[in-house]
């Protein structure tokens, strides 16, 4: 089966309200149960905001490290998934259930290669 990057894509600025997280949160959960009783789950995580980030490039045979994100944007990569599906639809489909778990709009990757089983 291949493997699939799921990308939650957050607006920045303020987040939503604490019980709207809340409720996000659940619906995130019962997501994640319903991949790993499918066996399609291999990991999900979210991420701090994007002023975290630290840039490590090679320039000049020099390895720069740069506060801040690669880019500013409208919106950010705001966490991940990644699933095991037999194709693109299963895929699209998982990635469908988390759009309404977190109500965000999620993009979807293969990865290079077939992954192991």
């Amino acid at each position: 089966m291949k493997q699939y990057l799921l990308s939650v894509i957050q607006p920045a600025g303020e987040p939503p309200a604490p019980e709207v997280l809340a409720e996000i949160g659940r619906n995130l959960d019962a997501f994640h149960d319903e991949l790993k009783a499918a066996g399609a789950w291999v990991f999900a995580g979210g991420l701090h905001s994007p002023s975290t980030a630290t840039v490590v490039r090679v320039k000049g045979g020099d390895v720069l490290m740069t506060d801040g994100p690669y880019t500013e944007s409208k919106e950010y990569l705001g966490g991940l998934c990644i699933v095991r599906a037999p194709d693109l639809d299963a895929a699209l489909a998982w990635g469908a259930k988390a759009t309404r778990a977190t109500t965000l709009p999620i993009e979807v990757r293969p990865f290079f290669g077939e992954a192991d089983s």
